[in-house]
Parts: C-alpha cells; structure tokens; sequence
C-alpha cells in the first residue's frame, strides 16, 4: 500500500469539509429556511465547529468516517446536531438522486 502524501491528505481533508459544509447549508435550508449560501446562527456555529473539528483531525490519513472512529472528538450535543444534519442531508440526497434517475432520458 502506498504512503498518503501530504497533498492527497490536503485533498482528503479539504473533501470531507466540502461534504460537511453542504450537508449542513442543506439541512439548514430545509429545517430553518435559510437562503442558499447563508447559515442561521445555530448551524453557523456546528459548521465551524466541524470543520476545526476536521482540519485537526489525527487520523485523517487512515480513517473512514467519524462515527467508525475509536476516539470521538466532537462533543455529544455537536455530534448529536450534525448525525440530525447528516441524516436531513442523506434523505433528501437520496430523493433527488431517485428524482434524477426517474427523470433521465425525459424530455
């Protein structure tokens, strides 16, 4: 197996912020009915504490997801937020991608 580079890692963590960060403008669209590219004052605060949270995250190079991980950084409320923010972000994910698949070749 090959050494993770510190640019592949750069990518990786970089990646996984995206992911955090739409998961959360998502969730936060639908449940607080903010506008597309604002976060209210709460989901505000779980983004930038997830994203610290991920930018200094030791296992980067080996891990998979937070929820497999022996040591859990985030705090039980924040952790508890975000699993509702994932979970919001995955249904509705899953919908539209069910949407899109119904919809290709239509015209």
């Amino acid at each position: 197996m090959s050494k993770t580079t510190p640019e592949d890692l750069a990518k990786k963590r970089s990646d996984e912020k995206m992911l955090v960060s739409e998961m959360i403008a998502l969730y936060c669209r639908k449940q607080h009915h903010t506008l597309r590219g604002s976060l209210c004052p709460e989901c505000q605060q779980l983004h930038d504490y997830a994203l610290a949270r991920i930018e200094h995250c030791p296992f980067m190079e080996t891990k998979t997801f937070c929820s497999a991980c022996k040591v859990h950084c985030y705090q039980p409320e924040m952790r508890e937020k975000l699993g509702r923010a994932q979970n919001a972000a995955g249904a509705s994910r899953s919908l539209h991608q069910a949407c899109d698949r119904d919809n290709e070749g239509k015209a």
